[in-house]
């Protein structure tokens, strides 16, 4: 039987490793999408179309609503994570910024989680500071390399959705949200709405019947990259600390580019194969450098 510490520590295991994984994949995900749908409105129907789904299966399964003002929390949080982090990227994704160059230059929300935690009095570890400095090594050989070199504004865009995400995470572990994949529920309908509310007011339009590739990634958006990562992230967020949970942003790229080079034909050099361990390396530090490098216990002589 599994020991009590191991029970606990399986649901943190799952839970990063489908941020890691699946989050990783949406970047490729979405750059097939963004070919037949419009940005903001992909991004609008994946969320609304994921919370309504998903708060609807909790509400019919009796879990507790949230109140007026958890509603409002998670609508701060869901416009910060969803609406503005994510939808900047699809709209980054869009004017051909390359999924990879979108998930490295999202590698930078640890290093803005650690700066916004400073505000709320939180101290970061030196091995933390050691694997946000590994990951940005990493981060500067990957976007020295030939196949990441986006588009200026794009990337711009992507580092503001980077600093929006890291604060909505840092924000997010401090307010009273509604418990549970609850949050993730109320976030994402509110971040749908909004999403779309922009779409129509920015003129977006279809102006085809998006194809079968663009209706499987809307789908896989909405099931695996947003019901089953966002409850997995919103989890995260209230039992590790927030560097911890942004941790993935030093994966996805890893699967991003290697997205890129399975199945868009894309090729790496050496430099940026490097790049790649450097950034592992970084995220081993983060998540389990304390328990790989603890002091061991003084034991005490007997007299």
């Amino acid at each position: 039987m599994l020991s009590q510490q191991s029970r606990s520590l399986l649901p943190l295991i799952g839970a990063l490793f489908t941020l890691y994984i699946v989050w990783g994949s949406t970047y490729f995900v979405i750059r097939i999408g963004v070919a037949s749908w419009p940005p903001l409105m992909m991004a609008g129907i994946r969320y609304l179309s994921a919370g309504i789904i998903l708060f609807g299966f909790l509400a019919l399964r009796g879990h507790a609503l949230p109140t007026l003002k958890q509603w409002f929390s998670a609508g701060a949080i869901g416009i910060l994570l969803l609406a503005v982090g994510n939808g900047l990227v699809t709209v980054a994704e869009h004017q051909e910024v390359p999924s990879g160059i979108a998930a490295v230059m999202v590698a930078t929300v640890p290093l803005f989680t650690l700066c916004f935690s400073m505000f709320w009095g939180i101290r970061n570890t030196k091995l933390e500071w050691a694997g946000i400095v590994l990951g940005l090594v990493g981060i500067v050989l990957l976007n020295t390399g030939n196949n990441l070199v986006g588009n200026p504004t794009g990337a711009l865009l992507i580092l503001l959705a980077s600093a929006s995400w890291a604060f909505g995470s840092v924000l997010g572990s401090r307010i009273s949200l509604p418990a549970g994949p609850m949050a993730g529920a109320a976030e994402m309908l509110v971040a749908g709405a909004v999403l779309l509310l922009v779409s129509q007011l920015s003129g977006e339009r279809l102006t085809s019947m998006p194809t079968a590739g663009g209706f499987f990634a809307l789908g896989y958006l909405i099931v695996f990259g947003s019901m089953l990562a966002i409850s997995a992230y919103m989890f995260l967020l209230k039992n590790v600390r927030p560097v911890v949970a942004t941790s993935y942003a030093y994966v996805n790229p890893v699967v991003a580019v290697l997205l890129g080079v399975g199945f868009a034909g894309e090729t790496l050099e050496l430099r940026e194969w490097l790049a790649l361990l450097v950034i592992v390396s970084a995220v081993v530090l983060v998540t389990l450098g304390k328990y790989l490098f603890q002091r061991p216990s003084r034991v005490e002589s007997l007299e």
